[in-house]
């Protein structure tokens, strides 16, 4: 499956819930953010389109780590500047069967507003 292919799963998922899943430190409150593996010098913000698919990931590493759900309105209103302003592309539930895909936030916000339920 590519990127697209992807994005598109993500955004069906993503739709009826308005809700995406982060992971998030219990006690820090800081969230997963790593080197990109496809861009040079690029932090990545993993997501994913269900708390399931999230808590899969809450192991090794990310043990101390518990998924957090993130509504469209939050996203749009409190992340996509910060996110901007730092570089951050997001990988799109990432452990499933079509590899780690990372998408540019600014694709990535323009298909949110598109499924948005205002």
């Amino acid at each position: 499956m590519d990127n697209k292919q992807q994005l598109n799963t993500f955004l069906t998922t993503v739709k009826p819930t308005q809700t995406f899943w982060a992971l998030q430190d219990k006690k820090s409150e800081d969230w997963v953010v790593l080197d990109s593996l496809q861009f040079e010098e690029t932090d990545v913000m993993p997501l994913w389109s269900s708390e399931a698919l999230a808590q899969a990931h809450c192991i090794e590493e990310w043990a101390e780590y518990v998924p957090t759900a993130i509504t469209l309105a939050d996203w749009f209103e409190f992340w996509v500047d910060d996110l901007l302003e730092d570089n951050v592309v997001i990988g799109i539930n990432w452990g499933d069967e079509s590899g780690d895909a990372e998408v540019d936030l600014a694709e990535l916000t323009q298909s949110l507003t598109e499924i948005e339920a205002l």
